[in-house]
């Protein structure tokens, strides 16, 4: 018998006997037809895998808070934030300042103006940008006639000096704009031209960024080698698009380095050969078909996308909304123990005392659902059932995570570069996409420039030299 949202029946028993079976087959099936739209139409960030942005302006939102009666900004009381002092040895130049008059009477102070190395002083620290101007070089290549034999000889190059027109640290430059800071190879030659007085045509920066690319390929290669070695392995993926194809963007993030792929598919080759097929460490990731390949032993499901599956079994209604309350519950007491274990409150075996009523409740939950005449509901507790051990790997191994917030932070410079461009129309500027977010999401991972790392890359490829790892000194 078909219910309402409340859970209760829409057509008295009485009247709903009176129905032949195959109107009431009919009526149920309708019924839940029309559930299932009206969960597609409701869905939200908060309980599918859509992103907030395209979250509808009449949607639930929180309340705004009233008036306090409190004036703006800082209250009585309120510790002031101020801008921190450069340290000393960053410090170009320090010029003292002393009062002429006393501010009490106004008499001429006998101070020493020009004196250096007082105590008593308010530092006032002004930070300014110099002229900025690319310095040109102009390498003259002269011809000598032989007085022996008449032949003439032209100058080589040093081996140092570049073969283009562009050195190695405006090469950085160029590719750090368009890879780390996603501008386009327009606005890249607009602000060369503007801000570094280094005129550069669109094609210039372009080749530039494709030179950049070639010589990045064995670091990021050296960096993807270390994958199936990993502990842990963080992975997602997320559309991309190049020229008329649909290929897709994938990330395998782990504690030494953050590796981007772009592949044709979505199929679980693209993983495997990140990974081996002999991963033996931990793969986070949701519950996408794709990473099914490896054992639930060696996996974590994300606890963030369960939560949204949980919620949209609150919002469809009916049958499966209880069983989406008493889920979400459960949830807020797995991320209250966690947070606690995380802040140093709980030790591993008090987090796995804490977790272990959790655990049989929502087994229990899953069973009972499994029979919910809602038949997404049902499903879903076949699912976690199937991948039970899946979802507790967090709990009994250092170092995993509950959620895949790893990589779908790495993955949000990368959507939203494909967003700005538009995707790439080459197989080239995919390895380039792949190869810069590779190494500007690592340098991140331990607190290495981007700019300078190219600089030493690009310098170490036009004279001919291995370029630098991308991986951290030991």
């Amino acid at each position: 018998m078909p219910e309402g949202a409340d859970g209760e029946p829409l057509v008295p028993a009485a009247v709903w006997a009176t129905f032949p079976a195959a109107a009431q087959a009919v009526i149920v099936a309708l019924e839940a037809r029309v559930r299932d739209l009206e969960a597609r139409l409701g869905q939200t960030s908060a309980n599918s895998s859509r992103p907030p942005s395209s979250d509808p302006l009449w949607g639930k939102r929180r309340p705004p808070a009233g008036p306090s009666g409190r004036r703006a900004g800082g209250q009585p009381g309120h510790a002031g934030h101020f801008r921190a002092l450069a340290p000393p040895e960053r410090v170009d130049a320090v010029l003292d300042h002393w009062p002429a008059r006393c501010a009490g009477c106004a008499v001429p102070l006998a101070g020493a103006p020009g004196t250096a190395g007082g105590t008593d002083y308010v530092p006032h620290q002004v930070t300014e940008l110099p002229v900025l101007r690319a310095v040109v070089t102009e390498h003259r290549l002269h011809r000598v006639a032989c007085a022996a034999c008449g032949a003439t000889t032209r100058a080589a190059l040093p081996p140092e000096v570049p073969a283009g027109a562009a050195g190695p640290r405006l090469q950085a430059a160029v590719a750090t704009l368009s890879g780390g800071y996603r501008l386009s190879r327009r606005a890249v030659a607009d602000l060369c031209e503007t801000l570094l007085d280094a005129p550069l045509s669109v094609g210039s920066v372009d080749a530039l960024c494709q030179a950049t690319s070639v010589a990045l390929a064995p670091a990021v290669a050296e960096a993807a080698a270390t994958l199936p070695h990993a502990d842990v392995v963080h992975a997602d993926e997320t559309p991309w698009k190049q020229g008329r194809a649909r290929p897709w963007l994938w990330v395998a993030v782990t504690a030494l380095v953050t590796v981007f792929r772009i592949a044709a598919g979505r199929d679980r080759g693209v993983i495997q050969a990140l990974l081996g097929a002999a991963y033996a460490g931990t793969l986070v990731t949701d519950r996408y078909s794709a990473y099914a390949w490896l054992d639930v032993a060696f996996r974590q499901v994300c606890w963030a996308h369960l939560t949204r599956d949980f919620q949209a079994l609150v919002d469809r209604g009916g049958p499966a909304a209880p069983l989406g309350t008493a889920a979400l519950a459960l949830v807020r007491d797995l991320f209250t123990a966690w947070h606690q274990y995380r802040g140093g409150t709980l030790t591993r075996a008090a987090l796995q005392d804490a977790l272990a009523p959790v655990q049989e409740s929502l087994a229990a939950l899953l069973h009972a659902g499994q029979d919910n005449a809602d038949p997404r509901a049902g499903g879903l507790c076949r699912t976690l059932l199937r991948l039970w051990p899946a979802l507790w790997t967090f709990v009994e191994v250092d170092g995993v995570e509950p959620t895949n917030n790893a990589a779908e932070r790495a993955l949000r410079p990368a959507v939203l570069w494909r967003k700005g461009s538009f995707g790439t129309r080459s197989e080239d500027g995919a390895r380039f996409v792949e190869r810069l977010l590779t190494v500007t999401a690592t340098c991140k991972q331990h607190g290495r420039s981007v700019l300078e790392y190219l600089a030493g890359v690009c310098t170490a490829s036009q004279e001919g030299l291995p370029v630098p790892s991308l991986l951290p000194a030991a």
